[in-house]
């Protein structure tokens, strides 16, 4: 590629100002000749420019172009030079401006003065809060209780979820505690267990031909939803000599579902056992890739390891227990469908099965997404043109070398909060909802401070109120939240960031499109209120902990940190944009808001199968190692406290086993599906009132929740359409909603969205709708550590 020299560099810029200038006259053109001679000269004197950025409404980060006028940010459209989004943008980034504007908006920094949940807030200075916050931290710390402060961390982005890690590092903290494991960490775990790759993957859906999703909200909620869109309008109708075919199986008829050429509605918790069946038709009929299971695979066959031990093979284990015919008793699909299913799948090539949260969120999620993952193995799918890629990354600068003190590694040694990692959840980093339980039992020790980053416990864990109850035993508890969320109520201070179209911001979008992508969040206005980047808060804290702590953070502010990671793209030679002094790089990354190096070799198999064999590992020796790592040389024993059934071999291949639930059926007769819908903000949409006009579309519902039931299931309990009703679980907690009856619910699932029911976060989310986290039992997996949600069992009655 040409480097970009400073020559070349101003005639692009001059070339992108003239362009950038003809867009506004031409956008303009429409609205002046609808205006008086006055009004157009009032108008032509604003100050009008656009500028790009990404949007975080996600973690997507699509590119942005913001209109300003007279420094108010009015519009935003789609970055064209973004290969993520190429210009187009999803209902959640056109709302980022109420998100701006939101009344409601925290102004500046914060301090509790009554009980907490009271709402008694005073304001105080930033040089005040920040020194309360590290007074707090060094008396820790000089207590030899480093190890007692938690950080929680959601949607952190860029290099904010590693600036947070790293300052726990130097502090002396194991406990940067993420979301993950209430989100979808089971599929990244499945991936390190057949890949060796700990993440998620991206998909070469341009040329993909046949599309099997087993409840992956595609369309409306499955990252990055906006180039998921973009490829399903070119595989339906751009291109001239396939189209693709699409097979939604979930128990709900979602969006997804209605796009898909077809629905299979499957019984709750089943969808490992229709992949396995899948397979023994691709196995029995010999439809298999067999050079890749062949060369690149290891456990497809029967084999016998380096020790001369026999060892069964996933043909073996899947041509003994899931013909057509037992995989029917378990999932209600007839055998016919997954028989012709897995004809179609194998012969329409290249071919791609996807699963996600609507699979991995049960106690048999693990191996249920390693089925289905299987799959793509089975066809040759696996980094392969139509299929899946492991994504590479950024070649961002590394991090300097850390500089722990005796303190800090102390603090560090000692065991999580969460028990990530152990013998009770071996396979876990995080376990986000293990929390309250041991914060309230001081397991393995009490926690003295509790830090806030886009996290929000009190309404989006399960039974929040656990985590109530939790946050009272807490002394400590600190926000960064630019909004009055449901957690930020009952910290003790409030360091408000700035929201995302005010700060700066690198975003890597979540795999999708193989090559590394890195955009850059701009300020497009100025702060509106008295509100920092929690980045710059953070290094004030450490420099005013001092040395060591310091030593680890050589930069004077968030924009440093940046530049100084973003340099090695530059050092890299390699993308879309270089340059011969990172200054120039650095003015062409603003102006575009992004960097990309859209090269892509399949078969580099080092790289991509990771695993201890360097194959696809259907028998996954990883697994093997981590369980013995535990077992302390009782396996058995090990596995009834996990509660995995399988024994012997069949333990390390994908195998079905019946989810756990929680609450008997005949009391309990309905499973509960709490999905998300396109308006769904990481739980950051019910304050917005466009996402509100637009949330239930298919239900003709909107500012308020509902629940979904099945037409025929409602007449037989005397509901009728919009009556209200009360859904009450087995954990002693019941909502009432009002009924949409829905024909696309199965009739044994209610299904209920998930955005509303916050207690707080403004005007125009709080106490509105239900939350249906309330009625889900706090049930973790435990050899994944994740979140099992949709194991809760509920009934339903029309309320008096």
């Amino acid at each position: 590629m040409t480097k970009l020299t400073r020559r070349t560099f101003l005639k692009i810029a001059g070339a992108g100002t003239a362009a950038a200038a003809l867009y506004q006259v031409a956008a303009k053109a429409p609205i002046l000749r609808a205006l008086s001679a006055e009004e157009q000269a009032t108008a032509q004197d604003r100050q009008e420019v656009w500028r790009s950025t990404v949007c975080q409404q996600c973690q997507a980060g699509c590119g942005l172009l913001v209109r300003v006028v007279d420094g108010r940010a009015v519009k935003i459209e789609g970055n064209p030079l973004h290969p993520l989004n190429n210009g187009k943008i999803c209902p959640k980034a056109q709302a980022g401006l109420q998100v701006l504007y939101d009344p409601d908006r925290i102004k500046g920094p914060m301090r509790r003065v009554g009980e907490r949940g009271g709402g008694q807030w005073e304001p105080i200075s930033w040089d005040e809060v920040i020194a309360q916050v590290v007074s707090r931290l060094t008396e820790l710390r000089d207590d030899g209780q480093s190890h007692t402060a938690v950080f929680l961390t959601g949607r952190a982005l860029g290099q904010m979820e590693e600036l947070v890690a790293r300052f726990c590092d130097a502090y002396g903290t194991p406990n940067h505690v993420t979301h993950n494991s209430i989100s979808s960490s089971t599929t990244e775990i499945a991936h390190l267990l057949s890949q060796g790759q700990r993440s998620f993957f991206g998909y070469d859906w341009e040329q993909t031909n046949y599309l099997l999703s087993f409840g992956v909200s595609w369309l409306e909620a499955w990252r990055p939803t906006v180039r998921n869109a973009k490829a399903y309008g070119h595989m339906r109708r751009g291109r001239a000599h396939e189209r693709l075919r699409m097979v939604q199986v979930d128990t709900r008829f979602s969006i997804t579902a209605a796009k898909a050429d077809e629905w299979v509605p499957i019984r709750p918790g089943t969808d490992g056992a229709l992949a396995l069946g899948i397979a023994y038709v691709i196995i029995n009929e010999e439809l298999y890739d067999e050079d890749f299971v062949a060369q690149h695979t290891l456990g497809f066959e029967d084999w016998t390891d380096e020790d001369g031990a026999q060892h069964m093979g996933f043909k073996t284990l899947v041509l003994r227990d899931y013909a057509p015919s037992q995989v029917e008793a378990i999932t209600g699909v007839p055998a016919e469908t997954v028989t012709r299913i897995a004809r179609e799948f194998a012969s329409t090539l290249p071919a791609v099965a996807i699963g996600d949260r609507g699979i991995s969120m049960w106690s048999n999620g693990l191996f249920s997404q390693m089925a289905v993952h299987a799959l793509n193995a089975l066809v040759g799918s696996i980094d392969a043109s139509g299929g899946v890629l492991t994504q590479k990354d950024a070649p961002f600068l590394p991090w300097p070398e850390l500089a722990p003190d005796r303190i800090a590694q102390e603090g560090r040694a000692q065991s999580r909060i969460d028990r990530g990692g152990t013998r009770r959840y071996p396979l876990a980093r995080d376990v986000y909802q293990q929390l309250p339980e041991s914060i309230a039992n001081d397991d393995p020790y009490p926690v003295n401070a509790l830090f806030l980053y886009y996290t929000n416990p009190l309404f989006s864990s399960p039974q929040p109120g656990l985590f109530h109850e939790a946050f009272e035993k807490v002394p400590f508890i600190v926000s960064f939240s630019p909004f009055l969320d449901d957690s930020t109520t009952y910290a003790d201070l409030i360091l408000p960031d700035h929201t995302y179209l005010e700060r700066l911001q690198d975003v890597v979008p979540p795999p999708g499109l193989g090559y590394p992508v890195v955009g850059l969040g701009q300020p497009v206005v100025a702060p509106l209120y008295d509100t920092r980047h929690t980045g710059d808060v953070l290094l004030e804290i450490v420099q005013a902990l001092g040395e060591p702590v310091a030593q680890s953070f050589p930069w004077r502010n968030f924009a440093e940190l940046v530049q100084y990671r973003i340099s090695g793209l530059w050092r890299s030679e390699k993308g879309d944009i270089t340059a011969t002094e990172f200054e120039f790089f650095w003015e062409e990354f603003s102006r575009r808001s992004v960097w990309s190096d859209p090269s892509y070799r399949f078969g580099d198999w080092e790289r991509v199968l990771n695993t201890p064999s360097g194959k696809f590992e259907f028998f996954s020796q990883t697994l093997r190692d981590e369980l013995a790592r535990v077992a302390n040389g009782d396996l058995e024993r090990l596995l009834d406290e996990l509660g995995v059934q399988a024994r012997g071999d069949e333990v390390y291949l994908p195998h079905y086993e019946p989810p756990e639930t929680v609450g008997n059926q005949p009391e309990y007769p309905f499973f509960l599906n709490t999905y998300k819908l396109m308006a769904h903000a990481e739980g950051r949409g019910a304050n917005s009132p466009h996402l509100q006009e637009m949330l239930g579309l298919h239900v003709n519902r909107k500012w308020d929740s509902w629940v979904e039931i099945n037409p025929g299931v409602a007449r037989a309990l005397g509901i009728a359409d919009d009556d209200w009703v009360w859904v009450e679980s087995p954990i002693g907690e019941k909502i009432k909603v009002r009924a949409a009856l829905y024909p696309g619910a199965r009739p044994d699932v209610v299904c209920i969205p998930f955005e509303l029911g916050h207690r707080a976060y403004g005007r125009w989310s709080e106490n509105r709708g239900v939350n249906p986290n309330w009625l889900i039992a706090n049930q973790t997996t435990g050899l994944t550590g994740a979140l099992a949600p949709f194991a809760t069992r509920v009934r339903i009655y029309k309320a008096e």
